[in-house]
């Protein structure tokens, strides 16, 4: 068995605060795989994985339900037998809904990058010319 951790510890390799890692569990996206004597929870590297996952889902858009259903799209329950998973029909329909879903907002976002660059460089070259003025004076 992996080395379990504290929350603290998952909220400082992930950037998360404590209550967001909280509300995830209790929305049921993560489960602590357990629990010291105290009753503090303990989270392993696969926890801390899928919170990570979870992290980058956010600015994606994803709402909490589609999130879920996409946690269970990506790590489905493993078979008695040991076979891997082969997603049904419907499931591949779904992933590649959520994958397209994904791929627009990138777009957006580049796009958004985009024109927060092209501001960025017209602040710099107006400091610039005011900076040189102000030298020149």
């Amino acid at each position: 068995m992996g080395e379990h951790m504290r929350i603290g510890a998952v909220a400082a390799r992930t950037g998360l605060s404590l209550r967001t890692i909280r509300y995830y569990e209790e929305v049921g996206l993560v489960t602590p795989s357990a629990r010291s004597q105290g009753g503090f929870r303990l989270y392993t590297e696969p926890d801390v994985a899928r919170i990570n996952l979870i992290r980058r889902m956010k600015p994606l858009g994803f709402q909490l339900e589609e999130m879920k259903e996409l946690l269970g799209l990506l790590f489905p329950v493993s078979r008695p037998d040991g076979e891997p998973v082969v997603l049904e029909e419907h499931e591949l329909r779904r992933l590649r809904e959520f994958t397209e879903k994904a791929e627009r907002r990138c777009a957006e976002l580049r796009a958004t990058l985009d024109t927060a660059e092209e501001f960025a460089a017209l602040l710099r070259d107006s400091l610039a010319r005011h900076t040189e003025r102000a030298q020149n004076t």
